[in-house]
């Protein structure tokens, strides 16, 4: 007789509004965030790991709770540039939103090892006709990613790289955990597209300021309002309609 004692069905447990780390997440009253309780689950990813890749069709909504997601746009389908970021503060994956079932960037994770909360895309889909105020505060979202998006274009053509790095920087700030960034050359020419020597001077003028300290393949913050100074009107602006549109976080 086989005495082997069997294999225990394995059980998803559902995360906890105080578990989450998402703060787009943590904003949703009772009723929105029990629509999508049952169906989140944590996923890691590796710096690097592709979380949608340009063309293909979105399976899935990722809120992030650590690291950062690089929105990239792609030049002959080989050079890749930063158009936007996300991290703990929205999530990636909004084209079935906005009736399109494929993404038109590479969302890749960089800096630093990242965590999500997967859902289906049928699944958000299916809860958001089911509430107005989840639609609208996920519709809400991709308008402040959309804004961040609009500032990214117009400091690339309109201010000097020093300004443009300032701002990129303080983006990474927000959304890393530490002071101490990793943050490469190949991350300044994914958010600058400028030549290496344009980047170093820069970062030795970031330096000269006090605002900063450059080591091989990190930056350090050490005055963050020197930063903000620097960046001048190419930070803030999505941030403040961040708060505009989604209000305050809410305590736990």
């Amino acid at each position: 007789m086989n005495t082997a004692t069997p294999d225990p069905i394995e059980r998803v447990v559902p995360i906890t509004r105080a578990q989450t780390r998402n703060r787009l997440l943590s904003r949703l009253d009772d009723a929105d965030f029990a629509l999508l309780q049952p169906h989140l689950v944590r996923v890691p990813f590796a710096v690097g790991e592709v979380i949608l890749r340009a063309g293909d069709a979105v399976e899935s909504f990722c809120f992030l709770e650590a690291g950062i997601a690089g929105v990239l746009d792609a030049l002959e389908g080989e050079r890749c540039y930063a158009v936007g970021l996300v991290g703990a503060e929205g999530f990636v994956g909004w084209p079935p939103l906005l009736g399109d079932d494929r993404s038109p960037y590479d969302v890749v994770m960089r800096a630093e090892h990242g965590e999500a909360l997967r859902i289906p895309a049928d699944v958000l889909l299916a809860a958001a006709a089911r509430s107005e105020t989840l639609r609208v505060t996920l519709l809400r979202f991709v308008q402040v990613f959309m804004i961040q998006m609009g500032r990214t274009i117009v400091s690339a053509l309109a201010h000097p790289v020093e300004r443009r790095l300032a701002r990129w920087i303080l983006l990474y700030h927000d959304r890393v955990c530490e002071d101490d960034i990793s943050m490469t050359h190949e991350e300044f020419r994914l958010m600058l597209g400028v030549r290496r020597s344009s980047v170093t001077d820069a970062l030795h003028r970031l330096e000269e300021q006090q605002a900063i300290r450059a080591v091989r393949g990190r930056v350090i913050v050490r005055d963050r309002a020197t930063l903000i100074a620097l960046a001048g009107d190419t930070y803030g602006g999505p941030e403040h309609h961040y708060r505009r549109l989604l209000g305050e976080e809410r305590s736990r």
